[in-house]
């Protein structure tokens, strides 16, 4: 059985757009040549910071959710460390209760934007 996890990630906020979507897609193909599945993933573009990391107090935010072994998630955070681009991430293990959350508020989201396209 495969667990289901989502990562954020924040980006440092002096990359380029270009830059940006070339490190997310290093991550993306780092988890799918493991064998995970991509879910979703949202980029939450550039936001404040509660408190400066080095030195920054803006950065760019980043979720995947995806569905994958356990050993997948220690390759995944020894990239995150040894990038530079990365401050900061956190990657968690969603219960039944948040991947059903999850899943709910991703259907609502596809329902709007279905009704949006009608209008």
């Amino acid at each position: 059985m495969l667990n289901r996890y989502e990562t954020v990630f924040i980006m440092t906020p002096v990359l380029s757009e270009d830059q940006m979507k070339e490190a997310v897609q290093k991550y993306l193909k780092l988890l799918t040549d493991k064998g995970a599945e991509i879910i979703q993933e949202d980029n939450w573009g550039l936001k404040k910071l509660a408190y400066p990391i080095q030195k920054k107090t803006t950065g760019f935010y980043y979720l995947i959710e995806f569905r994958g072994e356990g050993a997948i998630i220690q390759d995944l955070e020894v990239a995150f460390k040894r990038d530079e681009r990365i401050i900061r991430f956190l990657t968690l293990a969603l219960d039944k209760h948040a991947a059903a959350y999850s899943d709910k508020k991703r259907a609502n989201k596809a329902g709007k934007a279905e009704s949006k396209v009608e209008a």
